[in-house]
C-alpha cells in the first residue's frame, strides 16, 4: 500500500495548498490568524479549509470502518470546495471499493441566517464583515464542487450530491446506512437538523464527526450537539481531533 499511501499524502496536500506553502498558525494570535486564514483558502486555491490533522483523522475513520466492516456510506454535510469530500472519494478509490457512496450535502448557496433572537452570537457574525465579504458566507456553487472532484479524476456514480438546505433535503435523502457521518454545518440549526434526520443511519462502530464542537466565537454548534447527545442518552465519550473538531464512535 506504499503507493496508495504516498498519493493519498500528495492528494491532501493538494486539497490543502501545502504542496510548497504551509498552513495558517492557529496559535499566531486570532487577528493573524484570520487574516492568513482568508488569504490562504478563501482567496487562496485550497480545495478545503480542513487543516491536515482532520483530513488525517477522516482518512483514519474511513479505513477503520472499511477494515471492520462496518456498513454504510459516507456524508459530509456542508461541503464547501469540496475537499473533504473528495478524500472521501479517493480513499474508497484507493481501497477498491465499489459498493459505498460519497454524498456531500450543502446548499451550495453559503450559509444559512440564523435567527437572531434565539442565535445572537450566530447573527451578529453572519452579518458581519468577515463573514459577509471576506468568507462571502461560504457560498460555492454546486458546479465549482462538481468542478473540483471532476479535476482529480473523482467524479463518478459513486459520488452523490444533496443540494439544498438541510431541514429540507436530509428528512428525505434516499440514504440508507452511514459509517462515516462529517458534519461541517457551522451554526445551531445547521448541526441539529443533521443530527436529528442522520444520525440513526449511523451503523454502530461508525463515527460522527462533528467540524465546529470546540468553537465559541460566532457558533452555538457545541450546544446543539450536547442537547442532542443528553435527549438521547448518547454517553459515547467525544474524542478531540484539534482545537474545535471533535468526534465519537457510535457503539449502539
Amino acid at each position: 500500500m506504499e503507493a496508495a499511501s504516498l498519493y493519498l499524502d500528495l492528494l491532501k496536500k493538494s486539497l490543502t495548498d501545502t504542496l510548497v506553502r504551509t498552513e495558517p498558525d492557529v496559535g499566531a494570535g486570532r487577528a493573524r490568524f484570520v487574516l492568513d486564514f482568508i488569504n490562504h483558502y478563501i482567496r487562496g486555491s485550497a480545495v478545503t479549509m480542513l487543516p491536515r490533522v482532520r483530513l488525517d483523522q477522516l482518512q483514519a475513520c474511513i479505513e477503520d470502518v472499511l477494515r471492520r466492516g462496518v456498513p454504510g456510506d459516507l456524508l459530509e454535510a456542508g461541503v464547501w470546495r469540496g475537499g473533504a469530500a473528495i478524500l472521501m472519494r479517493a480513499v474508497l478509490k484507493v481501497h477498491g471499493v465499489t459498493d459505498r457512496s460519497v454524498w456531500a450535502a450543502d446548499s451550495f448557496e453559503g450559509l444559512p441566517e440564523p435567527d437572531a433572537a434565539r442565535f445572537p452570537k450566530e447573527a451578529a457574525a453572519f452579518h458581519g464583515p468577515v463573514m459577509r465579504d471576506a468568507y462571502q458566507r461560504l457560498a460555492v456553487g454546486l458546479e465549482a464542487v462538481r468542478a473540483n472532484f471532476s479535476t482529480y479524476g473523482l467524479l463518478d456514480e459513486q459520488v452523490r450530491f444533496l443540494p439544498g438546505w438541510f431541514k429540507d433535503t436530509l428528512p428525505q435523502a434516499p440514504i440508507g446506512h452511514l459509517a462515516v457521518l462529517r458534519l461541517d454545518g457551522d451554526y445551531y440549526e445547521s448541526t441539529r437538523d443533521c443530527l436529528v434526520n442522520l444520525y440513526d443511519r449511523l451503523s454502530p462502530g461508525g463515527y460522527l464527526i462533528v467540524d465546529d464542537y470546540g468553537e465559541d466565537e460566532w457558533t452555538d454548534c457545541r450546544a446543539a450537539v450536547d442537547g442532542f447527545r443528553a435527549e438521547r442518552g448518547i454517553t459515547e465519550p467525544m474524542v478531540q481531533v484539534d482545537s474545535r473538531c471533535w468526534y465519537w464512535q457510535r457503539s449502539n
